[in-house]
């Protein structure tokens, strides 16, 4: 699908300066638009944070210091794909459905591909933190996974009935050792966490039956923290359809990060192999300011390119700047514009 720049002109000026393209006849001429190929691999953004950055008076500025409308410009800047993460009841209400809603509607009209990235929780859910959302707490384990799917479907109809298609969708993020403890706790109960993922899978196709489903993992370049926990998917009759990554080198704590990315993607290689399923790089970043971190990022995008089973890569909250939330691994500088490490999304 292609999408074209919507470029507006004052008719009543176009001869009078603004604009050189006026021929004899006064016939205007206009420039060519800039053409947006939303297809391929897929160079996504995270931007989850987006609506709560510009509630807070956060602008985004081109290169040049134009202020322009975030998602339009990542998708000036290569991007194709966003990611959006959902919390079930928010305290601040940020990332619930209304809010989800609104940034998918924005994607959506300017031609992006679409993820949706269920936490399961009403904060952050990630390796050290899988906490079960307040209302779901004293459920039986059948009702929690009827709670999850009731969820899962209500979001996605949502977005459904707005006419937004849906691509990929997580079950649960970075899910390494499972989700909504203690009931999915993967080390101590593989196949109640295999229930939950299977649960999640079957309400995903019931609202979008062509949408990949993926189970997503952190540290990309660790080969046994994804065999461990699909192969016990497996043995379990977990369903998935794809699985994700993410990729965080700590330039700082002396993590190399050549070597991680020729890691990562040789487990790409190794798991589509091992599991018959495609890859898909979920998050992806490094400090901002790092002096590699364009040579890190074309680095990884060049390799995941050139490997077949992977899908595609997304930046985590590449709009993020001035130490947003404390987090340091956007690609825009501190006073809101793009840094060169976009060049790598442009490849």
């Amino acid at each position: 699908m292609k999408l074209f720049k919507h470029i507006l002109m004052a008719s009543a000026l176009v001869c009078g300066g603004l604009l050189s393209g006026c021929n004899d006849e006064n016939e205007v001429t206009f420039p060519e638009p800039l053409v947006y190929d939303m297809t391929g691999f897929v160079k996504g953004a995270d931007v989850s944070w987006l609506t709560e950055m510009e509630a807070a008076g956060r602008m985004f500025y081109t290169a040049d210091g134009q202020e322009e409308e975030c998602m339009t410009l990542l998708r000036d800047l290569g991007m194709n794909a966003i990611r959006l993460r959902v919390w079930v009841n928010p305290e601040d209400g940020w990332c619930n459905k209304e809010d989800v809603l609104i940034k998918a509607w924005r994607a959506h009209n300017l031609g992006y591909r679409l993820m949706i990235d269920f936490h399961y929780s009403d904060v952050w859910a990630d390796p050290a933190n899988q906490q079960k959302p307040a209302a779901w707490e004293g459920l039986t384990f059948d009702e929690l996974k009827q709670a999850m799917a009731s969820h899962t479907k209500e979001v996605l109809s949502a977005l459904k009935e707005k006419g937004i298609d849906v691509e990929w969708v997580q079950v649960g993020n970075e899910t390494r050792n499972g989700m909504m403890y203690p009931d999915g706790n993967a080390t101590t109960n593989a196949s109640q966490f295999a229930s939950l993922v299977s649960a999640g899978y079957d309400a995903v196709k019931e609202v979008y039956p062509e949408s990949d489903v993926i189970v997503h993992v952190d540290r990309g370049n660790e080969l046994a923290n994804f065999t461990w926990l699909f192969d016990g998917l497996k043995n379990n009759g977990g369903k998935w359809d794809v699985i994700g990554m993410s990729l965080y080198p700590e330039p700082e704590d002396g993590d190399d990060w050549r070597q991680m990315n020729q890691d990562c993607v040789a487990n790409i290689k190794t798991l589509s192999e091992r599991y018959g399923t495609k890859v898909m790089v979920c998050e992806i970043g490094i400090p901002w300011d790092y002096e590699e971190a364009e040579a890190f990022l074309t680095d990884f995008m060049t390799r995941a390119q050139q490997e077949s089973a992977c899908i595609g890569v997304f930046s985590w909250e590449p709009q993020c700047y001035g130490g947003w939330k404390g987090y340091t691994k956007g690609l825009f500088d501190d006073e809101g514009h793009p840094t060169s490490a976009f060049n790598a999304f442009g490849l």
